[in-house]
């Protein structure tokens, strides 16, 4: 990186840093409807910033939910086009208490930034918007052509993008999709993510009784919605550790020699790893690694549960209903309905006496697996090398990013995950927070990353 590019983010650090509060002062909780005016406020700043940049076209686009912001820059005769997503939208807060300042009032502390959006993903888009701009102050032009795709539902499913980039191709089309929505596997260990697991996810609904009744009147002669529900998800998993459910494992494609001996060679303690959780045992499907469950194994997950009197103190009440949160994580060659089918099928055999089990269907998405052997790809990697001094690892994550497998298999794209996230940083929980060295050294990549690309898909004479 040439050292005007470097004396341009050095200036600029204070006001990136005023302009990253602002974005993530918004609450921008796509799954609550009350934040639907936050939602097209953070669309709105994302565009701002994005026209503000230099970018051209900019346009808040309306979806079947939350608006899709899109922007571009074309004028590389020759260069590659990129394609850019991210999201502006962010998980809900709860539990609020744990939060140590307000997860809507940026706060820096120990070289982090602390907010709901700092890592995921508000921080990581940011940094793609200011390296542009800086390539775009100090050279005047970009190497490679440049288009954002920035969404408000990737934290539902992305639930109405299948749709949005279908109707868009002509407009989305490119050489390469860039995705900064994942971590590194250290704090000075760059990854590029080869792989993302899907998913879907489902409430459970058991009833018994037309209404909740007096524990003392009618206890011993009727069911509890609630002791059932418990006794029905018991029978979701094996002893110990693997998913329970007939034909979840049938499509699941075994990990190749090759990943298994690369999954080895990262280094990992599993005793390290329970103690910073602070666990007592780690647990999970046999004959696999922890590496291995957590990023290239399907999994069946409760994510909460509740039924009867939820307030302080007692009451004596027999719940006639009870319900449970479900989420699997799912690897090629899972398919998220069929999987959801088989959870359903399960359930049904399995249900109490006297009581009776619905299902519903909230977001999901597809497994996704790249090649590794692409121009793209190995532009990162160098990219990454320069700033970080080493080489990257290469391997799956365990988190699902629905509108990968879209975006690959609608545009027919390689796809580019580098992210600088840490795996520790608390996305979905509270307290979520950015490292900074890690926001400066990824504007550095990111900007580095664009000029090698436009060097590796040049096209050959």
């Amino acid at each position: 990186m040439h050292r005007e590019l470097d004396t341009w983010f050095i200036e600029h650090r204070p006001s990136h840093l005023d302009e990253l509060f602002a974005l993530l002062s918004i609450p921008t909780i796509s799954a609550l409807s009350e934040h639907k005016a936050d939602m097209q406020a953070g669309a709105a700043w994302i565009a701002q910033a994005l026209e503000t940049a230099g970018f051209e076209n900019v346009a808040v686009m309306p979806t079947g939910g939350h608006p899709a912001v899109y922007a571009d820059y074309l004028h590389a005769p020759d260069a590659p086009v990129v394609l850019i997503y991210g999201h502006y939208d962010v998980q809900p807060v709860d539990p609020l208490a744990l939060w140590e300042t307000g997860p809507f009032t940026p706060t820096l502390r120990d070289g982090k930034v602390y907010a709901r959006g700092a890592s995921d993903d508000k921080g990581q888009v940011y940094m793609h918007i200011k390296a542009l701009q800086a390539l775009l102050s100090t050279t005047g032009t970009l190497p490679v052509n440049v288009k954002f795709c920035i969404e408000g539902e990737e934290e539902i499913g992305s639930a109405h993008l299948d749709a949005f980039v279908e109707a868009h191709q002509a407009l989305l089309s490119a050489d390469v999709l860039v995705i900064s929505d994942t971590t590194l596997y250290g704090p000075d260990q760059p990854a590029i993510i080869y792989g993302l697991r899907g998913l879907c996810a489902a409430q459970i609904n058991v009833r018994t009784a037309r209404g909740d009744l007096h524990s003392g009147l009618f206890g011993g002669a009727v069911p509890n919605a609630a002791r059932a529900l418990v006794s029905l998800l018991s029978t979701l998993h094996h002893a110990e550790g693997g998913v329970a459910v007939k034909g979840f494992y049938d499509a699941v494609v075994p990990l190749s020699p090759q990943e298994k001996s690369a999954f080895a060679a990262l280094p990992h303690d599993d005793e390290t790893y329970r103690s910073n959780l602070g666990l007592t045992a780690l647990q999970g499907e046999p004959g696999f690694s922890t590496l291995e469950r957590i990023s290239a194994r399907p999994t069946l997950e409760i994510n909460g549960l509740y039924g009867g009197f939820q307030g302080e103190g007692t009451k004596t009440v027999i719940p006639c209903e009870a319900h449970a949160k479900i989420t699997c994580r799912l690897v090629s060659d899972q398919d998220p309905d069929q999987i959801l089918d088989l959870v359903f099928a399960h359930l049904q055999e399995h249900a109490p006496a006297g009581a009776t089990i619905t299902m519903d269907r909230y977001d999901s998405g597809r497994p996704f697996v790249t090649g590794l052997d692409s121009p793209a790809i190995r532009a990162a990697a160098a990219a990454y090398k320069d700033t970080y001094g080493v080489e990257p690892f290469y391997m799956r994550m365990g988190g699902s990013i629905p509108v990968v497998e879209t975006f690959g298999r609608i545009l027919n794209l390689p796809v580019v995950m580098m992210g600088f996230g840490l795996p520790d940083e608390n996305f979905h929980a509270p307290n979520e927070h950015f490292t900074l060295s890690n926001f400066d050294r990824g504007l550095r990549t990111l900007a580095n990353y664009y000029g090698r690309l436009a060097e590796a898909m040049a096209p050959s004479t």
